[in-house]
């Protein structure tokens, strides 16, 4: 009898020591190895998803040149929409129609408004048709979905006498100085006036006029060549009034903002920079000084984009063509140009109010 009991209790530490659970041996066999299994089993559509997101990611990078900013973009919504899979078990190669469309719901549920719901849609249209293509899914579940129904905005522009009054701004800031003006402050206003007239003349975007190089300016021939979104190229005239500006900027203050303190530890020559606009130091201008020049020149709260709608604006007023708009701001299709066309029908209709025989009250 002593020597089963014996025998049983031997059994026992052995089971004890072996699972590592002296108190409860039996809990702990039957309950860590399911754990395991089912953490590893969350584990997963993550991991999955996030595969297919990198290689997405490398596809907008390398193939399509998309700019940093945009990628930062697809990488929330995607992200976004992985979460969202994670809690129903799947996956961005395993979604179905239903789950975009719940998505979908669930943004308008959470009170986003229409143009970031359809923000969000046309990056998921992107990834499927990647992955369609890439050969990853056989269906895209985002087909037939219709993007929600959105407001035509117009875009916002500047008058003609407000554009004015904006370009001569670091000209009338340069007078108020007077005597007391530095040359720093002084090269420093001319950049900005060079800016705001490319700005305003070539309809560029900020991320534009910040990576030009001083190689892309033809100052002689009157135009510039700017890269724009999916690193595609455009050739963008420059008025007299810029190129005026430009040379000014090019003479008397780019020298003063490209010289640079040399350390005691730069042992190596200084490269020149190859920007074209330049801030304090030969340092590169920031997305956000452009936007405080913009804000601080106009007095209201205007930002680079809306230069860029007034020079379209401006430009249908005084008679020019879509085509024209198009190519010079850059646009791949004719329909992204079209929302300047309120400009030209009210043109139109004041022509012919002014021009016609039978258009005129008797």
């Amino acid at each position: 009898m002593r020597t089963a009991r014996s025998a049983t209790a031997i059994r026992q530490r052995l089971v004890n020591r072996l699972t590592g659970d002296v108190l409860h041996p039996v809990r702990h066999f039957s309950t860590r190895p399911i754990t395991r299994i089912l953490n590893l089993f969350l584990t997963m559509p993550a991991e999955i998803s996030s595969r297919v997101l990198s290689s997405f990611l490398d596809y907008l990078r390398i193939e399509k040149g998309l700019a940093p900013l945009s990628i930062g973009a697809y990488t929330t919504d995607i992200r976004q929409f992985a979460e969202f899979l994670e809690k129903r078990r799947r996956t961005l190669l395993t979604a179905r129609r239903i789950e975009v469309r719940e998505f979908l719901q669930e943004l308008f549920a959470n009170q986003v408004d229409g143009r970031s719901v359809g923000r969000k849609l046309s990056a998921l249209r992107h990834l499927y048709r990647y992955l369609l293509l890439d050969k990853k899914i056989e269906h895209d579940p985002t087909l037939d979905i219709e993007s929600p129904r959105q407001w035509k905005v117009l875009p916002k522009s500047l008058a003609q006498d407000e554009m004015e009054s904006t370009l001569a701004a670091p000209r009338r800031r340069r007078d108020a100085t007077g005597i007391e003006e530095t040359k720093e402050s002084a090269a420093l206003a001319i950049r900005d006036q060079a800016m705001l007239e490319v700005l305003y003349a070539g309809a560029l975007r900020v991320s534009e006029i910040v990576d030009a190089n001083l190689e892309d300016l033809k100052l002689e021939a009157g135009y510039m060549l700017v890269r724009g979104k999916g690193d595609k190229e455009r050739v963008v005239p420059l008025g007299k009034s810029a190129q005026g500006a430009l040379a000014e900027y090019l003479a008397h203050s780019r020298p003063v903002l490209a010289a640079r303190k040399r350390r005691s530890t730069d042992s190596a020559p200084l490269k020149a920079s190859p920007l074209l606009f330049l801030a304090r130091g030969a340092h590169r201008l920031t997305r956000q000084r452009v936007w405080q020049m913009v804000r601080a020149a106009s007095g209201r709260k205007a930002s680079p984009h809306m230069l860029r709608h007034s020079c379209a604006t401006h430009m249908v007023e005084n008679g020019a063509d879509l085509r024209t708009v198009q190519t010079i701001l850059g646009h791949a299709d004719i329909s992204t140009t079209q929302v300047y066309t309120h400009v030209a029908l009210d043109r139109l209709r004041t022509v012919y109010q002014k021009h016609h025989p039978r258009a005129k009250a008797r």
